[in-house]
């Protein structure tokens, strides 16, 4: 527990004192405004207001997280330090622990940060705090899911940006495989349906302020296989 605090503090406080967090934070939270201006105030029903506000504020979210999680260990491998954090007697599951729970960390100050937008809704109209809630919560599991996403393709290559693409491509394909389900049929459909990270778990529950039991597994089961796989990926490495 003692290596992951410091690996964890460690990775927060570079996100704190460095421009790139407070920038990326910045855009997060001015992206999630312009689309609320631009889409959700289109309507005059708070509902609808609310639920395209989670919907595009989801996108934004899963995107500041991909960029936030692509340095973790592409970064050390770049600058060598992942040689003595290898060489010293910390677990791969420490290294990767700690430096997800700094960046979910840090997803979470952004998402707080915005919870102003959605209680300009509820002055408009009658909506609950508790909708606002379940927002929130889904797109803090939708958050950990994408990092954790991530963080596996930063474990897998050297280059920040490759590690980057590579990320933003399966994060992408995740989120459309509900798109793929519809061209396939059973018993693919239905699982692909169901592996869904966007369309399947998070549009007809959380966006609508609807908590559904199923939807939280799942993202807690998408986020502990990616960041299974990150620690696996780190194990294969450190022999190479």
């Amino acid at each position: 527990m003692r290596a992951i605090y410091i690996i964890f503090r460690r990775e927060l406080s570079s996100y704190l004192r460095s421009y790139g967090g407070w920038v990326i934070a910045a855009l997060a939270i001015l992206l999630m405004g312009v689309l609320f201006q631009a889409f959700a105030v289109k309507t005059r029903l708070a509902g609808e207001m609310l639920t395209n506000f989670f919907r595009y504020s989801s996108l934004v979210v899963g995107g500041a997280a991909v960029i936030l999680s692509i340095r973790l260990i592409a970064e050390e491998r770049q600058t060598g330090s992942m040689l003595l954090l290898s060489t010293s007697p910390v677990r791969e599951i420490e290294i990767v622990i700690g430096k997800f729970l700094a960046s979910l960390a840090f997803l979470t100050m952004i998402l707080l940060i915005s919870v102003y937008i959605p209680y300009l809704i509820k002055g408009e109209g009658k909506i609950s705090t508790s909708q606002i809630m379940v927002g929130y919560t889904g797109m803090f599991l939708f958050g950990a899911a994408t990092l954790s996403a991530g963080l596996f393709a930063s474990s897998l290559v050297r280059n920040q940006l490759v590690a980057g693409v590579i990320g933003a491509v399966l994060v992408v394909l995740m989120c459309v495989l509900f798109n793929f389900s519809s061209i396939t049929d059973p018993p693919v459909k239905d699982v692909l349906s169901e592996l869904d990270m966007w369309w399947k778990h998070f549009e007809p529950s959380f966006m609508r302020g609807i908590l559904n039991l199923k939807d939280v597994i799942y993202y807690l089961a998408v986020t502990y296989f990616f960041l299974l796989l990150s620690v696996k990926t780190l194990e294969a490495k450190r022999w190479q």
